[in-house]
């Protein structure tokens, strides 16, 4: 039996993936040794942050690329874990992987094993796992929102976007989203419950947020950069707080490392606090803490969570490239196997 995965086909990678940047390959399936167990991945992830691991050059050569993942284990040689148990962990971009292979991860990246019952499997990669975290740990340990403020969140209906925001209006902030397609920004509005959201695809969208801010802006969380930060830099009021998670538009520029030094630079210049984002700093100590309180929001749907769910192995290299241009809609992932659960 043989497991496809996709790969790098060339290095470095241009600046934003084409036809040309991934290639499909196929090896044997491997047999688990001990301590170790092979599963079949069902939902991959595919996240911003990829795009830059794979520019990096952090993957080794003709390995599978990486992404977190929800799987079945197919056999096993782990304790406590049996054929047919999900779990989260990191295949990548393949139909098959093992556990147990000793490489070190950070806290929100080991794997482990998931129960339906508490909820959809899906969310162990989203509302409920590294999304969630990231979305917390920027909005509330980060940004600190008090009520009565207004939070301005970009890529507002994105996956790390649209749980944010909902963060900052529990706590009782006026919430006003950024995003794209106007479809988009009627789903931040009346399905997310923000206050408001403008088009950054608008000809005069910095006059509509500062319409949309008359305040001003006392707290942003950061998912994109580029005229987007252009926008919202002349609307902070003192004391205002920033956080950079994301700076998707500037992936593929040149000068994208040095982007989030000038936005930290000119933000203090107005006497903004500005913090980098780097969600592997919160795990240890606050992931039971996240998910005490994410969780009962989730399931009395106080916050809502859209998956913008692709399928087939053969499509995560297009679902991947249109999730970098803003194409996607939601949490992207792919299903590359049935979902036993979903039946």
């Amino acid at each position: 039996m043989r497991s496809r995965y996709w790969t790098l086909a060339k290095r470095p990678p241009p600046p934003w993936p084409d036809e040309t940047t991934f290639a499909l390959r196929e090896a044997p399936i491997p047999a688990p040794g001990p301590g170790q167990a092979l599963t079949r991945t069902i939902y991959v992830s595919l996240d911003p942050y990829q795009w830059g691991y794979k520019r990096r050059g952090e993957e080794p050569e003709g390995t599978p690329c990486h992404a977190r993942t929800v799987s079945q284990v197919a056999a096993s040689r782990i304790d406590g874990l049996a054929p047919g148990d999900f779990v989260f962990n990191t295949n990548g971009w393949a139909e098959y992987g093992l556990m147990g292979d000793g490489v070190p991860r950070p806290g929100y990246m080991v794997p482990r094993k998931l129960d339906p019952a508490r909820g959809k499997i899906s969310h162990a990669v989203g509302v409920l796992g590294m999304l969630g975290l990231t979305a917390f740990s920027g909005m509330v340990l980060q940004c600190e929102p008090k009520p009565g403020e207004t939070v301005v969140v970009s890529a507002a209906s994105g996956g790390v976007g649209q749980i944010a925001g909902q963060i900052a209006r529990l706590k009782g902030c006026r919430v006003v989203g950024i995003a794209g397609r106007e479809e988009k920004c009627r789903y931040v509005v009346e399905e997310l419950g923000f206050s408001a959201c403008v088009s950054r695809l608008s000809s005069s969208f910095a006059e509509d947020l500062k319409a949309a801010c008359p305040g001003g802006v006392d707290v942003y969380f950061e998912n994109v950069g580029g005229a987007v930060f252009e926008a919202v830099l002349p609307l902070f009021n003192p004391g205002a707080r920033m956080t950079i998670c994301g700076l998707i538009a500037h992936y593929g520029d040149a000068a994208g490392a040095d982007a989030g030094a000038e936005e930290t630079r000119r933000s203090e210049a107005r006497g903004v606090r500005v913090q980098r984002l780097v969600v592997g700093n919160y795990a240890a100590d606050w992931h039971d803490a996240f998910l005490a309180e994410m969780a009962p929001w989730v399931a009395a749907a106080k916050v809502r969570y859209r998956e913008d769910i692709r399928e087939g192995l053969e499509v995560i290299p297009t679902a991947f490239a249109e999730m970098l241009r803003g194409a996607n809609f939601g949490k992207t992932l792919v299903r590359i196997a049935p979902d036993p659960t979903l039946t």
